[in-house]
């Protein structure tokens, strides 16, 4: 069976590619080439620290609160800051490392490239929207493997709006040339992937192996991505498709 009118439209950070293992590693190897260690006592006082902060950051960004050069420059200072070190030039020497580092790291979800692989070999037209900055997420998708998988991948800052805007999914689907009732949101964020992708009229599939979300209402919620491929059928067959 051909699913080529079938649109599988998948988040990246925390979906597809592991962004709290790959963004650990590289702040531990900043933490050690910057030496942090002189007025920080041990690394995890140092992720930590900074996770609350730039998850806080990107809530005020998501927002449109706040810029995408002022999320950059605010989260490492003020984690800095944090262990009483006010040194601008070092925040932002970190901040160009991080950038630099991270997207680098090739760390996937379990069975990521096999799901891929299945569900492209089914005929299944597979796209990318994140929430993520264009130039980063880029570089995830080319040194993780990914980016030949998929046939669209927006970045919200080029909708200029951010998920769960409607705006944000609507440019997607346009680009794709698919209509909500053959689309399909997967994504482990239940408000910026899930409802927002459910406000315009798509199908979803909440990913949350942690089980994050214990009383979520989503279409589907899955542990592991080797799912997605037995869930379509089902989707597709209670959809107005």
């Amino acid at each position: 069976m051909n699913y080529s009118d079938r649109h599988l439209f998948f988040d990246l950070d925390r979906t597809l590619w592991d962004f709290e293992k790959n963004s650990q590693i590289a702040l531990k190897k900043i933490y050690e080439l910057y030496k942090l260690d002189e007025f920080i006592p041990n690394f995890y006082k140092f992720y930590y620290t900074y996770k609350s902060i730039n998850a806080e950051l990107w809530v005020k960004y998501g927002a449109g609160k706040i810029s995408k050069e002022e999320l950059r420059n605010a989260r490492f200072y003020r984690t800095l800051k944090k262990f009483k070190k006010d040194d601008k030039i070092l925040s932002d020497n970190i901040g160009t490392a991080y950038i630099e580092i991270s997207p680098t790291q090739k760390n996937l979800f379990p069975n990521t490239i096999e799901v891929l692989t299945e569900l492209k070999k089914e005929g299944y037209k597979l796209h990318i929207i994140t929430n993520g900055f264009k130039e980063v997420q880029y570089i995830k998708l080319t040194n993780s493997g990914l980016i030949d998988f998929f046939d669209v991948i927006v970045c919200s800052e080029e909708v200029g709006k951010n998920k769960p805007n409607p705006e944000v999914f609507m440019h997607a689907m346009k680009l794709a040339n698919a209509q909500p009732s053959e689309s399909v949101m997967i994504g482990d964020d239940l408000k910026v992937d899930i409802l927002g992708a459910s406000n315009v009229g798509m199908q979803t599939i909440l990913f949350d192996p942690d089980k994050k979300y214990r009383k979520a209402k989503g279409d589907y919620v899955i542990k592991n991505l080797n799912e997605i491929p037995s869930i379509l059928p089902w989707i597709y067959r209670s959809s107005s498709f």
